[in-house]
């Protein structure tokens, strides 16, 4: 075997066996390159043989499968990856991450500097939301970070993924740091900020290891520098610090809690200057945007949900992994075209789709096209692409029970509707998994309208969401009429 020979170095990769993979190869006498990972994990660990040009993917594929390769061939790459719109994901596996050299010979940091209103309006032409869950405009927020005058800004991106379910960040940081870097450098560019900082939580020592590597090698090529330098900043595991404010906090020494708004971090973010926090995929998006223009960004997607959404299919699912494509899909091709149904061969049950806060949703939703608007429609939101899938075995108490769980883990303690409210919540669940009267219902339905009308942040406020979709929709595991209560 004389071809060159693609090997992921991404965890769930490495995690699988990659690594030996990789030396089985290298005894074979086979070049091998070691990439980031195409998001396919339900194949990992997935090479890639290159032969004139074109590249043949294998999977999964263990040490002892290197010399009859034939018998895990999945097909090209490209076939493999039809019918997905790879706007940020385009690259990632092509080549080695750190590789500055690849990254430019694939498009990158080709595009030539613009006036910092053009690339705001652009951004804004392209219609690109955050990506971290709220959806908000980000050229919205880089204008008033823009316009508000101040003696030094920042651009932080948010890389502290902590929503179960949700692994985008993590594989574009361990497979293409460099789409980060440039996204963060234009941003940075936009808004007058000569300072960027990416926050990255401690449960990512791989992405931790490649970024700072990239940094290293994009600083030496002087991409990074006078006028623009980024800093990587490892948490603490605090799931809280994806909320922004509370980032902020833990940037600044304290302790993660969220800050009482406004006003916005725009105006007064980190050490009380004008700062821009964006989620990393929104971020990675800019530089696509950027190379073909906001108007070629606007036309993918539906209506005002534009663009693509790495849509992270994970739990009882048979082809889990990473699968961008445009907004507008429905839930039912995600779930039974894209993941292939169960891994179990059960029945769907429960999709919860959004993260540990996220709505869960049944298979009479498989029809609702994944986009923010028709999701809010129905009670659910798309939070990070997180889509997790559960069986006709799930015991949907026990999951509504989960999440005030999570939220008494989870929660920073600094308002009462979330410190004390996830307590008396799990409580009341727990009671009426025992059998508790109907008096039960009334209280829980009166503690998650307080958590939702009165906490700080969407820690709170989202917390009944997951359990109130799993009353509405699955009410007989609570003991009650299947028609509902």
């Amino acid at each position: 075997m004389t071809d060159r020979a693609y090997v992921p170095s991404e965890s769930v990769a490495v995690a699988l066996g990659a690594t030996d993979v990789a030396g089985a190869l290298s005894a074979s006498g086979t070049e091998v390159m070691r990439t980031g990972s195409r998001g396919l994990l339900w194949a990992e660990p997935m090479i890639e043989i290159e032969h004139d040009g074109r590249r043949t993917a294998y999977g999964p594929v263990g040490a002892d499968d290197v010399d009859r390769l034939d018998a895990c061939e999945l097909g090209t790459v490209d076939d493999l990856l039809a019918g997905q719109r790879r706007v940020i994901f385009g690259n990632c596996g092509a080549y080695e991450p750190t590789d500055l050299g690849a990254y430019r010979a694939h498009g990158g940091f080709s595009t030539p500097e613009a006036d910092p209103q053009s690339v705001i309006d652009q951004v804004k032409i392209a219609g690109l939301r955050g990506y971290g869950g709220a959806g908000f405009p980000a050229g919205r927020k880089w204008q008033t970070a823009a316009d508000t005058p101040a003696d030094q800004k920042y651009v932080v991106a948010n890389a502290d993924e902590g929503d179960s379910g949700t692994f985008a960040d993590r594989l574009i940081m361990e497979g293409d740091p460099f789409l980060l870097i440039e996204g963060m450098k234009i941003a940075g560019h936009a808004i007058g900020a000569t300072r960027g900082v990416i926050y990255l939580r401690s449960e990512y020592p791989v992405a931790v290891e490649v970024l700072a590597e990239a940094l290293a090698n994009a600083r030496a090529d002087s991409i990074l520098g006078d006028d623009f330098e980024i800093d990587l900043f490892i948490g603490a595991g605090a799931y809280i610090c994806g909320e922004a404010t509370s980032l902020l906090e833990s940037l600044e020494g304290k302790r993660g809690e969220v800050r009482v708004k406004p006003p916005p971090m725009a105006v007064k973010g980190l050490y009380g200057k004008p700062t821009v926090v964006n989620n990393v995929m929104t971020l990675c998006a800019v530089p696509w945007i950027m190379r073909h223009g906001g108007a070629a960004y606007a036309e993918l997607g539906v209506g005002p949900s534009t663009g693509t959404m790495p849509f992270q299919l994970g739990g009882n699912v048979k082809r889990g992994g990473l699968y961008e494509l445009e907004f507008g899909v429905t839930l039912g091709e995600l779930v039974e075209h894209w993941g292939g149904g169960t891994r179990s061969g059960r029945p769907v049950r429960a999709v919860q789709v959004g993260g540990p806060l996220g709505a869960y949703l049944t298979p009479a939703h498989f029809d609702v096209p994944m986009t923010y608007e028709a999701l809010r429609e129905i009670g659910a939101d798309i939070g990070h692409g997180g889509v997790v899938v559960f069986d006709d075995t799930v015991d949907m108490a026990e999951q509504a029970r989960y999440a005030f769980e999570f939220c008494i883990e989870e929660s920073c303690g600094k308002c009462t509707p979330c410190r004390i409210g996830s307590v008396r919540g799990e409580e009341l669940v727990q009671q009426i998994i025992d059998g508790g009267g109907a008096d039960r219902f009334e209280l829980l339905d009166d503690l998650c309208a307080v958590m939702e009308g009165s906490s700080m942040c969407a820690m709170g406020s989202m917390t009944p969401k997951p359990v109130r979709s799993a009353l509405e929709h699955f009410p007989e595991d609570f003991g009650l009429p299947a028609e509902g209560r």
